[in-house]
């Protein structure tokens, strides 16, 4: 299949291809591996297929990485691939390796990975490993290059700067003035410019702050806003 095929097919599914690569040696993909596809939420749209699965709906733990290894697990053996996910570990696999190499993420001002069309709000659901070479497309340059890198300066805790103080921001979170991003999502994701279009709906990011900073008991996700 080409790329351009394999992407529509995964679109269908809610997903996309967030990164391609040709793995190296040194890149602990599968053997014999030609092709390497990292999968991401398509948006719009992922917030709400996702939600209204069983995986969300049934009130167990890891909805998000139960619904993606249903998913992709199918898809990828239909193409005699293997499917690779965040949480297979330890040892886990390189991510953030795979996506710095596939020219379409980049290490951010503020240390987070940025994407080309997601920006901060990037995530990593999957990769497929292929045994069959794929010709990739052009991929463009690190949209930092040309901003005003207003995520340096949205943090109301400077968390940020210099290396991640993860204490820091989840006592923040836990007060009264961290409601905002709970509910919302980090202020520093939501200030990238390249992730502005991208279409992550608020309840997404508090999904994913909720998993980030269980701490907070009078925190719920699925309240009405």
């Amino acid at each position: 299949m080409s790329y351009q095929a394999l992407q529509s097919s995964l679109r269908a599914l809610h997903l996309d291809i967030f990164g391609a690569l040709y793995p190296a040696a040194d890149d602990a993909a599968p053997d014999g591996t030609k092709t390497l596809l990292l999968l991401g939420p398509h948006e719009p749209g992922f917030w709400p297929h996702f939600s209204a699965s069983p995986e969300y709906l049934d009130g167990t733990a890891d909805p998000l990485d139960r619904w993606s290894k249903r998913v992709v697990t199918p898809w990828a053996k239909h193409l005699n691939a293997t499917a690779i996910f965040p949480s297979d570990g330890p040892p886990y696999p390189p991510f953030i390796q795979w996506a710095k190499r596939s020219g379409r993420a980049w290490v951010s001002p503020v240390g987070l990975l940025v994407h080309d069309i997601a920006g901060l709000f990037v995530s990593f659901r999957a990769a497929v490993a292929l045994p069959t070479h794929i010709i990739l497309p052009m991929t463009g340059p690190c949209p930092c290059t040309t901003c005003k890198k207003p995520c340096q300066t949205a943090c109301p805790v400077n968390a940020m700067t210099g290396d991640y103080d993860v204490a820091g921001c989840k006592s923040y979170l836990n007060t009264p003035a961290g409601k905002l991003c709970m509910e919302t999502g980090c202020l520093v994701r939501s200030a990238c410019p390249a992730g502005a279009n991208y279409g992550r709906l608020p309840q997404q990011s508090a999904f994913h702050m909720a998993a980030f900073n269980p701490d907070d008991p009078t925190f719920n996700p699925d309240t009405p806003r």
